[in-house]
């Protein structure tokens, strides 16, 4: 898995600052038997990274298949809007600060 290494390490290294998962819908099931994909996976902890993105110190690394960018506005959209904020603008304002970061192919 790309960056596996060295995720490893930093969650090692700064067990309380660091954390990491996957979605790999190859090897992966969700809770319902279908294939995990990036939505799906974040839909697990969206609550918990929706506090942690209003944090200025927070960063998302997202890396995959392009359409992985859909999957985030899927999960995160409707938390957006609940706290009256459009996810689009949101995730634009995260990548000017340089706290969201894609590689997408």
């Amino acid at each position: 898995l790309l960056y596996d290494d060295e995720h490893s390490e930093y969650k090692a290294k700064y067990p309380d600052q660091f954390r990491f998962d996957y979605a790999v819908s190859r090897e992966q099931k969700n809770a319902a038997g279908q294939k995990m994909y990036i939505q799906t996976k974040m839909a697990e902890y969206t609550e918990e990274m929706w506090a942690l993105m209003q944090k200025p110190n927070t960063h998302i690394f997202m890396c995959g298949l392009k359409g992985m960018e859909s999957g985030m506005e899927e999960c995160f959209s409707p938390i957006a809007t609940k706290n009256g904020l459009d996810w689009k603008e949101f995730a634009k304002g995260m990548k000017k600060e340089g706290r969201y970061h894609v590689e997408v192919y």
